[in-house]
């Protein structure tokens, strides 16, 4: 008997997981196609600009994808779990499992069997696909508008790593790069040698190989010149610390933010950007979890016999407004100088309380 009711209880949390599941795999199927095709229409004013034409808009928009996966995906769980939970509420099947002993907390534990299923989806497409994926659709739109372009503006991409201040310019594909200034810094800030190489290779992920490489070393009282036809040069800013340049912190996964965040504070830079990029990701990812948790008093009471559309447009309401007051606290956060490791979590954590109320008003 206790095998039997062992059984029944892994087949029920699996029936009620797979219902959530589905209902939220086809909300957020129509969000990525709505997000694509917003981005497909957007990218129409660089269409015709050099060698930039209608497929690479359309392979730059599905390249897009996975970053949006990351944004919505809150929202679209919130959407269908409340589209699930109406499905098994409006066949009575809650009203039943209730009847039948299954209290708040088991049914709240089913309902979390999903949440992790998602979470884990989530956090696979953040670390592997958003971001490299995103690099590479920037990269292909920007060969194919200009011949000859400088991913970090004008000026190039500044990098310290301690004493050693990089400036590349002049990217002409994945890893080579037009030229390099070298700047090594003395113990007093002085500037102890310039070095410039008219070509630079990443050849690893803190390895450069510089071609036509010439210095100008200063001492107390002369300057030491050199030149080489080759030199390898060993720093902790290698060609993946570009992005930090190119790449909105947002955009990057966790463990590049990880990475960032080390190295910016082990050089006494700023690395709020990137702390409430890394905690804002994190908040993001456990809000799956609170909009799980949320839509379940749903249907106990609240909205039980409520219609699909009535649904739909309440978790679409909700979903927006978590949406737009995460986006608001990212940009007052870093406007106004707040705490980010504090204000990245208000939105999922309004969003918890919520759901742990309306659970524990649940009867």
């Amino acid at each position: 008997m206790a095998r039997a009711s062992g059984l029944a209880v892994t087949l029920l949390d699996r029936y009620i997981a797979g219902t959530l599941l589905s209902a939220i795999a086809l909300v957020m199927a129509v969000l990525l196609v709505l997000g694509m095709l917003f981005v497909f229409i957007g990218e129409q004013g660089d269409v015709g600009v050099g060698h930039y034409g209608m497929l690479d808009a359309l392979a730059y928009s599905a390249m897009s994808v996975p970053q949006f996966a990351l944004e919505s995906f809150p929202a679209g769980a919130l959407v269908g779990a409340l589209l699930g939970i109406g499905v098994l509420a409006r066949s009575h099947e809650i009203t039943v499992m209730r009847a039948s002993g299954m209290s708040k907390l088991r049914l709240s534990a089913a309902a979390l069997i999903s949440a992790g299923l998602l979470i884990g989806v989530s956090l696979l497409i953040g670390e592997f696909l958003a971001q490299p994926l995103g690099q590479l659709a920037d990269e292909r739109k920007a060969f194919a508008k200009y011949a000859n372009i400088s991913f970090a503006g004008a000026g190039g991409a500044w990098i310290r790593d301690g004493d050693t201040i990089l400036n590349v310019q002049g990217r002409s594909s994945v890893a080579q790069f037009g030229g390099m200034l070298i700047f090594d810094l003395a113990g007093d800030n002085r500037v102890a040698a310039i070095g410039h190489a008219e070509h630079a290779t990443a050849v690893g992920a803190q390895s450069w190989q510089l071609q036509g490489y010439a210095e100008s070393r200063f001492t107390d009282h002369s300057v030491t010149s050199l030149q080489s036809s080759q030199r390898a040069l060993h720093t902790a800013a290698g060609a993946d610390l570009l992005q930090l340049a190119i790449s909105d912190p947002g955009e990057l996964a966790l463990h590049t933010l990880y990475t960032a965040i080390r190295y910016l504070r082990n050089n006494n830079l700023d690395a709020k950007q990137y702390v409430f990029a890394f905690w804002s990701r994190l908040a993001r990812t456990a809000g799956i979890l609170a909009a799980l948790l949320f839509a379940l008093p749903f249907g106990f009471g609240l909205l039980r016999a409520a219609s699909l559309a009535a649904r739909t447009t309440l978790g679409f309401a909700l979903g927006i407004v978590y949406f737009f007051l995460q986006r608001l606290v990212e940009s007052g956060t870093l406007v106004f100088n707040l705490n980010p490791l504090l204000l990245a979590w208000v939105p999922t954590g309004l969003l918890a309380v919520a759901a742990l109320l309306l659970i524990w008003r649940v009867r």
